[in-house]
């Protein structure tokens, strides 16, 4: 069990409950670790590193799951052909394999714009909403003055 970790390592580590780890590996999010003969979820400290990531895209781009699905889905496939480039050495093989690279990186850079649009609707307002107070404030500091 060398470098093996348990969910309560796991859990601690990471920052997650044991039954939101158990979910993300559920619904697909966590890739499943390997198990005890006894049938012990055995991690390693990738999963750990992948659920910190996971945490951080949640937490920092407001991430739904379904938007995390696809944002990692993104990644294995961009992963998956940066590995691919790395194999071929033809020329024409490496420029098809980097314009899907870059394919990849604006459909993730799509995502995190969608989210930084919701964000900057949802200040534009509040801005608005605050400065609305003001002036009403401002209506009734001079009521109040006129008395």
């Amino acid at each position: 069990m060398d470098g093996l970790l348990k969910i309560d390592d796991v859990a601690k580590q990471s920052g997650l409950s044991k039954r939101t780890i158990r979910y993300y590996e559920e619904i697909g999010i966590l890739p499943s670790p390997g198990r005890s003969e006894g049938g012990t979820r055995l991690y390693r400290q990738e999963h750990v590193e992948f659920l910190k990531r996971i945490t951080v895209a949640k937490e920092v781009l407001g991430f739904t799951l379904q938007e995390l699905q696809q944002f990692l889905s993104l990644t294995d496939t961009l992963e998956s052909q940066k590995a691919e480039y790395k194999k071929v050495s033809d020329p024409r093989e490496q420029k098809a394999n980097l314009t899907e690279i870059i394919k990849i990186l604006d459909d993730q850079l799509e995502i995190i714009e969608q989210k930084i649009g919701k964000i900057f609707r949802v200040q534009t307002e509040l801005v608005t909403l605050r400065e609305r107070a003001r002036v009403a404030i401002g209506r009734i500091d001079e009521e109040m003055m006129k008395k």
